[in-house]
């Protein structure tokens, strides 16, 4: 059960409801348990009964909390969600959002783009479309381009900015292999007033420029490090490069871990408990075992609580 949180404190909404953030536990900052796209046949993750086991074998091995940024029409879940939290005791953050144009139909994203915002603020305060009513996301996914910002990514960032502002939801971002994340700031921050303390920074890691790294995380956002999963494994080689220079840098309460599983065949790697299994204990033998605790709890706890303006 999440536990009731005390009116007008500072929440993390999962699917369940709005939890005290301290009640979060160790964290899954970033995965997914259901996904499809068109960029993916034959790949869809969309299987109940496979996403309990992983959330299982999570638990088993500590996790408190999954963070799915799967986003508006990419086969979310949203109608299993819910059961899947009470089934195995993990508390799950859901997404509204959308993704990279790529992902959807033309006509699909022609029939969305009139309202936009409206959507995005009514699935943080409402309910998922397509799920039991109730269920709602705790967290606005977009995503960049390719070194830029295109059309279709301006106008998601826009609506998920008016969205943050009616609702105080965090933005978290994809960046595709690592990169434009300056540009993303600038708009999200520098053009529509959206906090860098409630902007997620995700796939820096994909692209290992230390120097960009610590500018990026000097701007106060938060930064995603994720992809202990076969189909992003290249960023495990320099990981432990990545999350020292930062922390050296100072940076240690910004930082975030998470599996990122986007595809079937990546769900037999070794997934989210790879995060507690093998990553958490060598961050506490090569950093101190503070540092485990701050990143796989303390920060998503900060990164998600929002005192909810709706």
């Amino acid at each position: 059960m999440t536990a009731a949180a005390t009116p007008g404190a500072a929440t993390v909404r999962t699917v369940l409801g709005d939890l005290d953030p301290a009640e979060l536990g160790v964290c899954d900052a970033h995965d997914h348990l259901f996904l499809r796209s068109p960029r993916l046949p034959g790949e869809e993750l969309d299987d109940p009964a496979a996403a309990e086991q992983v959330l299982r074998a999570f638990a088993a091995a500590g996790g408190r909390a999954f963070v799915q940024w799967t986003p508006h029409g990419m086969g979310r879940g949203g109608d299993a969600l819910a059961g899947l939290s009470r089934a195995t005791g993990v508390h799950l953050v859901a997404a509204t959002g959308l993704h990279q144009a790529v992902h959807y139909e033309p006509a699909v994203l022609d029939a969305l783009y009139e309202g936009l915002a409206g959507l995005f603020t009514a699935e943080l305060t409402t309910g998922l479309r397509g799920a039991p009513a109730g269920v709602r996301a705790g967290l606005i996914k977009v995503a960049g381009d390719y070194h830029g910002l295109g059309d279709h990514t301006r106008r998601v960032m826009e609506a998920a900015a008016e969205a943050h502002h009616a609702t105080g939801a965090p933005i978290a971002v994809h960046h595709e292999l690592g990169t434009a994340a300056s540009d993303v700031l600038d708009l999200l921050c520098g053009r529509f007033g959206v906090p860098p303390q409630r902007v997620i920074l995700g796939h820096l890691n994909r692209l290992p420029d230390l120097r960009l790294h610590r500018h990026l995380a000097a701007s106060g956002a938060y930064l995603a490090l994720d992809g202990p999963s076969r189909a992003h494994h290249a960023t495990d080689h320099h990981l432990f490069d990545t999350i020292a220079a930062l922390v050296e840098a100072g940076h240690a309460p910004q930082l975030l871990l998470g599996g990122d599983t986007t595809t079937r065949s990546a769900r037999h790697a070794p997934g989210p408990t790879h995060l507690l299994t093998a990553l958490a204990p060598r961050l506490a033998r090569e950093f101190g075992p503070e540092l485990p605790r701050l990143l796989l709890t303390a920060n998503p706890a900060r990164a998600l609580a929002v005192t909810w303006t709706s």
